[in-house]
C-alpha cells in the first residue's frame, strides 16, 4: 500500500479534530516521542489528540485507509516503552488528554463511567467526593490515565486487598483497528453470558485495540488507617511477618510493602526532600498499612499488639507506628520515592518479577547472588508489593553516560537472563504490573511456551490483521 505524505495525514486528522489538536513534523513533538526514562526515542508524522471515541474511531479509521500505524498513549508514564512509537513505519501518537471527563458515578452500584484519558488521582477524587474509594494507587497517580492504566493491567501497592486494575474493571468501551466501536460498558457484576471479552483489551498495551472508556469498581472508602514501618534482618523474617499480619489482622491488611537497606540508601543519597525518620540499620525496612471502613476501632492499638508478638517472636528488631496523618504520609513519600531516587543513582537495570510467595526468599537469594557474579560493580537493590508476591529487583549501574548506552546492551541482556532464569524456575512472571512494551518483548519470547506465543499472535492476527496497532510492542513483529 502506498503511504501518502505527511502533509495530507496533517491535514486529514486535522479535519477530524480540529487544527490546534494536531501536531506535526514542525511542531513540538519531543514529549510524545521519547519514554519516561528516556531510553527509547522515536519518530511520528503526527501527534492527534481527539476528545471523544467518535473522533478517536474518525483516527483510526484514516489511519487504517492510508496505512500508517497507531501508537495509543495516556501519561506516557510507563516503564517498558509501550507508548513510544518506533523508528521505521509511519505512524501516528494518538493522545487521549483531551478524553477526560467523569461520566457517571454509582454510589449504590458502587462503580464509576470515566473516560480513558482521565487522569487516575481524578478518579481516585471523583470517587471520594461520592464518599467512596477508586483503590488503584502507583506512584505515577497524578500524572498517569486510567486507559494505561488499564492497558498495562497496572497493579501498584493495593492489589494486596483489592486487587489489580484487570480486577477492578466491571466494563470498557474500545475502538477496534478498523476504526468500529466495541461498547462494554457494563457496570454488572455478573455476566455468564459467554467470553469476557474486555480482558483481551486489559493488559494488551494498544495492541489489539483502544480503550476509550471504562467502567470501574469503587468501594467504601475507609475511614481510618494506620501506618507503620518495621525492621527485619532477613526476607525469612518478612515473610514470616507477612503471615502473622494476615493471621491476626485479616482484611484489614491493607499494604504490606518492602524495601531492601540499599533501597533506602538511594533514596535518601539522592532524594534529598525525602525524610528518613530512621537509621539504617536493618536489611529490610517494611512498610505496613492497615484500613478499616468502621469507626470506633482502634487500629493503632491493633497495629502495635501485632507488631508486640512480632517483636517477641524475633521477626523484628524495631517498629515505628506513624502518630498522625502527616507522619503515616511521609512514611508513604519515602516508598513512593524508589524510582526517583534509582533513576538518579545510575543506570537502572529493573525488573518486576512476580514469584510465589512460598518461594519468594529463595528468589531474593538467588537473584542477587547471580547478579552480584556477573556484575561486581552493580548496587543491588529491591523493593515491591511483597504482600502479593511482586519485589522489584534493581541492579544500579553507576557512571553510565548516555553516549555509553549502547555498549550496555550485553550486559542488561546478560543479567536479565539472570533474574528471568530464577523466575521462571520458581513458578514466576516478569512482568508483575509494569508491561512488556519494548524492553520486555524479546525477554517474553525467552520465557513463555510457544503454544502461547503461537496464540497471542493469532488473537493479534485476527483483530489486527495489518499489524497497525502499535506495532513492535509486546509481540516482536
Amino acid at each position: 500500500m502506498t503511504i501518502h505524505a505527511t502533509p495530507m495525514i496533517v491535514e486529514r486528522l486535522a479535519a477530524i479534530v480540529g487544527a490546534r489538536h494536531v501536531i506535526g513534523p514542525d511542531g513540538d513533538q519531543e514529549p510524545y516521542l521519547v519514554d519516561w526514562r528516556g531510553r527509547y526515542r522515536g519518530t511520528a508524522e503526527a501527534i492527534v489528540k481527539p476528545a471523544s471515541t467518535a473522533e478517536v474511531a474518525g483516527v483510526v479509521k484514516l489511519c487504517a485507509e492510508l496505512g500508517f500505524a497507531i501508537v495509543p498513549q495516556g501519561g506516557n508514564t510507563g516503564m517498558c516503552g509501550a507508548a513510544t512509537p518506533l523508528n521505521g513505519r509511519p505512524n501516528v501518537v494518538l493522545r487521549l488528554d483531551r478524553m477526560n471527563t467523569i461520566r457517571a458515578i454509582s454510589r449504590l452500584g458502587d462503580s464509576i463511567a470515566v473516560d480513558a484519558g482521565c487522569i487516575l488521582a481524578d478518579v481516585q477524587k471523583a470517587a471520594e467526593s461520592a464518599d467512596r474509594l477508586f483503590p488503584l494507587s502507583l506512584g505515577a497517580e497524578g500524572s498517569c490515565q486510567i486507559g494505561g492504566n488499564l492497558s498495562t493491567n497496572a497493579g501498584g501497592t493495593a492489589v494486596l486487598r483489592y486487587g489489580t486494575a484487570r480486577e477492578l474493571t466491571l466494563g470498557i468501551e474500545a475502538v477496534l483497528p478498523d476504526g468500529s466501536m466495541l461498547d462494554l460498558m457494563t457496570s454488572l457484576r455478573k455476566d455468564s453470558t459467554g467470553v469476557d471479552l474486555k480482558q483481551l483489551f486489559i493488559g494488551a498495551e494498544g495492541t489489539l485495540g483502544i480503550i476509550t472508556g471504562a467502567v470501574l469498581k469503587l468501594f467504601p472508602r475507609p475511614r481510618q488507617r494506620s501506618v507503620a514501618l518495621a525492621k527485619a534482618e532477613d526476607i525469612e523474617a518478612v515473610l514470616d511477618l507477612l503471615a502473622l499480619a494476615r493471621t491476626e489482622l485479616g482484611d484489614r491488611l491493607g499494604a504490606f510493602e518492602v524495601m531492601s537497606r540499599g533501597q533506602v540508601e538511594v533514596i535518601a543519597e539522592h532524594v534529598p526532600h525525602v525524610a528518613i525518620p530512621f537509621a539504617l540499620d536493618a536489611p529490610w525496612f517494611v512498610l505496613i498499612e492497615l484500613v478499616d471502613t468502621l469507626r470506633g476501632i482502634d487500629l493503632s492499638a491493633e497495629m502495635e499488639a501485632m507488631l508486640a508478638s512480632a517483636f517477641e517472636r524475633g521477626l523484628i528488631g524495631d517498629a515505628l507506628v506513624a502518630s498522625s496523618e502527616a507522619q503515616a504520609a511521609a512514611l508513604w513519600t519515602i516508598r513512593h520515592s524508589v524510582s526517583e531516587g534509582s533513576k538518579r543513582a545510575g543506570y537502572v537495570v529493573s525488573h518486576d518479577s512476580a514469584v510465589p510467595l512460598e518461594h519468594q526468599a529463595e528468589f531474593v537469594r538467588r537473584v542477587e547472588a547471580r547478579i552480584a557474579a556477573l556484575r561486581p560493580e552493580a548496587r543491588i537493590v529491591m523493593h515491591g508489593h511483597l504482600g502479593d508476591g511482586n519485589i522489584h529487583v534493581l541492579a544500579i549501574l553507576p557512571g553510565i553516560a548516555a553516549d555509553q548506552r549502547e555498549t550496555l546492551a550485553p550486559i542488561v541482556s546478560a543479567i536479565n537472563r539472570a533474574v528471568d532464569e530464577e523466575t521462571a524456575a520458581l513458578g514466576g512472571s516478569i512482568s508483575a504490573e509494569h508491561g512488556i512494551g519494548i524492553a520486555n518483548k524479546e525477554r517474553l519470547n525467552h520465557v513463555t511456551a510457544p503454544r502461547e506465543m503461537a496464540l497471542l499472535r493469532q488473537v493479534k492476527g485476527l483483530l489486527d490483521p495489518r499489524g497497525l496497532m502499535n506495532p513492535g510492542k509486546v509481540l516482536s513483529d
